[in-house]
């Protein structure tokens, strides 16, 4: 089967993007806007780009002609948190990506638990078993969509006890969800442990 993306809608070529580029982890965004309004959304074109300092990069497309809410939010303040959710959480998330005008919080209606963050004015979720607070440091948008992808410095990281184990996480008890394919998730599967490779240390550290 060959598919010729120059003969496909925008739309189209998401759905199948979206089935093919799987399992993909899920940034949990809280952001606040110029107003005080909680905002929280859901985004799986989520990635790291850097190690130190630690940044993180989301893709926040449009709702219709204008960004998403996230977008405008990090941009007019610079400050959100991205949570890593487990299996107990995946309702929540899913509820969380339902499109609601900027004056309604997410957070408040379904009724979610918040925790002052550190060093940003932007709550954590208390529920999230890792939380980051992230400041903006890029912007770049691509394609003719003209999606966002918006990269932040974790200046603090938020692990429940018993997480990390000798500076690794046990991704086992984190028990992350993932999305594939439409409205649908998924959980990790058997874990395979390889045979360590040699790799040059990428810091003294």
């Amino acid at each position: 089967m060959r598919i010729d993306p120059t003969e496909l809608g925008a739309e189209r070529i998401y759905r199948l993007m979206t089935g093919i580029v799987v399992p993909r982890p899920i940034a949990w965004v809280t952001s606040l806007s110029s107003k005080g309004v909680l905002n929280l959304a859901p985004f799986s074109a989520f990635t790291f780009v850097s190690q130190k300092p630690p940044m993180l990069a989301i893709s926040v497309g449009r709702k219709g002609a204008d960004y998403k809410d996230t977008a405008h939010n990090i941009l007019d303040t610079e400050e959100y948190v991205i949570h890593i959710a487990d299996t107990p959480l995946m309702s929540a998330v899913h509820d969380s990506s339902v499109e609601h005008p900027p004056e309604i919080s997410e957070v408040e209606h379904l009724g979610l638990e918040t925790v002052a963050c550190e060093r940003i004015k932007v709550p954590r979720l208390a529920a999230a078993p890792v939380a980051m607070e992230c400041r903006f440091r890029q912007c770049l948008e691509f394609g003719d969509a003209k999606s966002r992808l918006i990269v932040g410095e974790v200046v603090m990281f938020h692990l429940r006890d018993g997480l990390v184990n000798d500076g690794k996480v046990e991704t086992k008890a984190l028990d992350p969800i993932a999305r594939i394919g439409g409205p649908r998730y998924a959980r990790l599967g058997e874990i395979v442990t390889l045979n360590t490779v040699f790799q040059t240390p990428k810091s003294k550290d």
